[in-house]
């Protein structure tokens, strides 16, 4: 437990150092480059640097605990704490595991955060501030499909589960049958309620005896059974910031309208599977370091773990756009390269487990020499 509490105490700390580096460095320089595009409200300026602290560490936190990782096995080696850890009959597998139960303790809160929309859509908020002073604004002239049905909605506000300027048309055997047409609806109960409608069907078949068009006012109308407000905007809006919920209750919803869920897939993949490159990667950098700074230059050794962090990093999120993208399936942008990673992690793991186990931990008492 000494060398377990020594290794992951100095490997947190680390890590938030890092972490709070490049956020920094980040926020600071989005705010020189965005500054003069803000409103002049002093509030609205701190809820935009809020949001954009929010993005950096959703875009940065995976990384600064591989570099917290690097940072750690460079302390260790220069002041011969590993050297003196080994020589005391710990195993390479057990200085690892503190790296290992830190980072997923970490990415298990990292990945419990994208649960809520604060988090999940930080920088569409921020950005939203930038442009219309507000962090929030409604979806314009939204029109999609649904159970044989085409709606329109003027405007749709997600938070307020609201929309105005409703059309509702009905079509069976591509010819239109009836026109619900309303000011406004709002979403309760998992339906769409649609207050003073007005609704307008047409006969099957025209004729001069026939009584033509007709017209019914209704004092309400419930649509859209299980449609929530925040999946219309996520999916019909075009965007890929789910939160967890909204991305599950979107793919289940979809599937049954038989509508393509490629990006829901590709959200979902990102948000569970993209942060374990983390765990795979530590374990694989940790055993190419030899345990003295005798056999390696430590200055050397960083540049290239730091480079060779990076060029992971950039590639997994190169792919995961293309997945959004629907340039290459997600399956193989998102899921491929982490489980090679996770394989290749597993393979360095078992080639550098020892045999030997001392008979009493270090830490024991007895286990001292008289």
């Amino acid at each position: 437990m000494l060398a377990f509490r020594y290794i992951a105490f100095h490997y947190s700390k680390y890590f938030v150092i890092i972490l709070a580096a490049l956020s920094a460095f980040m926020v600071g320089f989005d705010f020189m480059e965005n500054s003069s595009k803000l409103p002049e409200s002093a509030n609205l300026v701190m809820i935009y640097v809020a949001y954009k602290i929010f993005y950096s560490i959703d875009m940065l936190l995976p990384l600064s605990l591989v570099f917290g990782m690097i940072a750690t096995k460079v302390l260790l080696i220069r002041s011969n704490a590993l050297v003196a850890f080994y020589s005391l009959g710990y195993s390479k597998n057990a200085m690892l595991k503190p790296f290992v139960v830190v980072s997923i303790l970490v990415i298990t809160v990292y990945v419990a955060l994208h649960a809520t929309s604060t988090f999940a859509r930080a920088n569409e908020y921020a950005n939203n501030i930038a442009k219309n002073a507000s962090y929030l604004r409604p979806t314009s002239n939204l029109f999609f499909t649904f159970e044989n049905k085409y709606i329109f909605f003027g405007k749709l506000y997600p938070l307020q589960q609201r929309a105005t300027d409703v059309r509702v048309f009905k079509i069976d055997n591509s010819n239109l049958r009836e026109l619900v047409v309303a000011k406004s609806a709002h979403y309760q109960d998992g339906y769409w309620h649609v207050p003073k409608a007005h609704l307008m069907r047409k006969p099957e078949n025209i004729s001069f005896e026939d009584a033509g068009i007709t017209i019914e006012e209704r004092e309400t109308m419930s649509i859209l059974k299980g449609f929530k407000p925040k999946i219309l905007d996520r999916v019909y809006e075009g965007k890929v910031n789910y939160t967890i919920m909204d991305a599950v209750d979107a793919l289940f919803l979809l599937t049954d309208q038989n509508i393509n869920v490629d990006r829901i897939k590709s959200a979902l993949y990102k948000t569970f599977l993209n942060p374990l490159f983390v765990p795979s990667l530590i374990i694989i950098i940790f055993f190419f370091v030899p345990v003295s700074q005798r056999f390696l230059n430590v200055t050397l050794f960083s540049f290239a773990a730091i480079l060779a962090s990076l060029m992971v990093w950039s590639l997994l999120f190169i792919l995961s756009e293309l997945s959004f993208n629907k340039a290459i399936a997600s399956e193989l942008g998102i899921v491929l390269p982490v489980v090679l990673l996770f394989l290749g992690a597993i393979w360095q793991w078992k080639r550098h487990a020892t045999v030997y186990k001392p008979n009493k931990s270090p830490d024991h008492p007895s286990s001292q020499t008289s």
